[in-house]
């Protein structure tokens, strides 16, 4: 069973209400409640996000994070009960530009809460895809977007800031709370940027991560990303002639890091770090729920970058 016909049947099974609102922000007004009628209930599609929530929301919401410990968001699919519980939710906090590939079925099947699209008002950078048909001249473009502006820390405070905003406009009674925390994280994340930025400003430039993942974040410190695979999810093909161009540029780069992740196999990144006499460190997409924090995960991601550039 397909993931639109499980849509379909949960729509009709659920008692949905008529008003419904699709995009955070268009009614400033209007209020949700939990079932306690005290707390938002607001839902998360990855980790970096559910912590972004809690720490704006703290006790004045029921957060739960939506894509279970360990698994990679990119291809996740909701199951019934996740849609089920989604439809009982005030708000879901989304990264957007295509990450969640579910989203459009979720509004299709009249989701009742506000959608927080934490990436309005980030700069995307988009690419042309071409999309073939039967015949030679069918033949469609779209844009298709980078999702990964989490990696940089500037957009990571915007994703806060949208995200304090959505909370406020929908329990207005809390609004002071929701913007002092979020203004009192993003001096953390400020200080972050700040950080990175000086801390790389003299090192070497070029690198060699595992996915298409950093390129918001190397054009925010002036650096070069170069990829292993050249697709802005993990699971492109690695073929002889990818490891052959990528061994000759990191030779050709003096690169002595290759970068592998934490839920990939580390083999691909140790056949070219041993062609060319280097070490594999981790520069971590964040994508996946740890133990460990936004900024201690990108503090150790600092760590590793300074040992491969400086």
């Amino acid at each position: 069973m397909n993931t639109q016909t499980k849509m379909a049947i949960v729509a009709i099974v659920i008692v949905i209400p008529l008003a419904s609102v699709f995009v955070y922000g268009t009614n400033a007004s209007q209020q949700f409640a939990s079932n306690d009628n005290s707390k938002l209930v607001v839902i998360s599609s990855f980790n970096p996000l559910h912590e972004f929530s809690q720490i704006v929301g703290q006790e004045k919401i029921d957060a739960t994070l939506l894509v279970p410990v360990g698994v990679e968001p990119h291809d996740w699919e909701p199951t019934i009960k996740d849609v089920q519980q989604m439809q009982k939710s005030n708000l879901i906090v989304i990264n957007g530009i295509g990450f969640e590939n579910w989203v459009d079925n979720l509004i299709e099947n009249e989701y009742a809460g506000i959608i927080v699209d934490t990436s309005k008002g980030i700069l995307v950078t988009k690419s042309i895809v071409e999309e073939h048909g039967d015949e030679e001249h069918d033949v469609h473009q779209h844009l298709e977007g980078d999702p990964h502006i989490w990696l940089n820390p500037v957009f990571a405070i915007k994703q806060v800031e949208n995200i304090a905003l959505a909370f406020s406009n929908s329990d207005p009674e809390n609004r002071e709370f929701y913007m002092t925390n979020a203004v009192k994280y993003n001096k953390e994340l400020h200080e972050l940027d700040s950080k990175i930025r000086d801390e790389l400003s003299t090192c070497n430039q070029d690198f060699i991560a595992f996915h298409d993942a950093f390129s918001y974040f190397a054009e925010e410190y002036n650096l070069n990303q170069h990829t292993i695979i050249q697709t802005t999810n993990s699971h492109g093909e690695v073929t002889a002639q990818t490891l052959e161009n990528v061994i000759s540029k990191a030779r050709e780069l003096n690169i002595k890091v290759i970068f592998s992740e934490e839920t990939v196999n580390r083999k691909t990144s140790q056949i070219i770090a041993n062609e060319i006499g280097g070490k594999v460190l981790v520069l971590s997409p964040l994508e996946t729920a740890s133990d460990d924090n936004y900024i201690s995960k990108m503090t150790q991601n600092l760590e590793n970058l300074k040992e491969a550039l400086c």
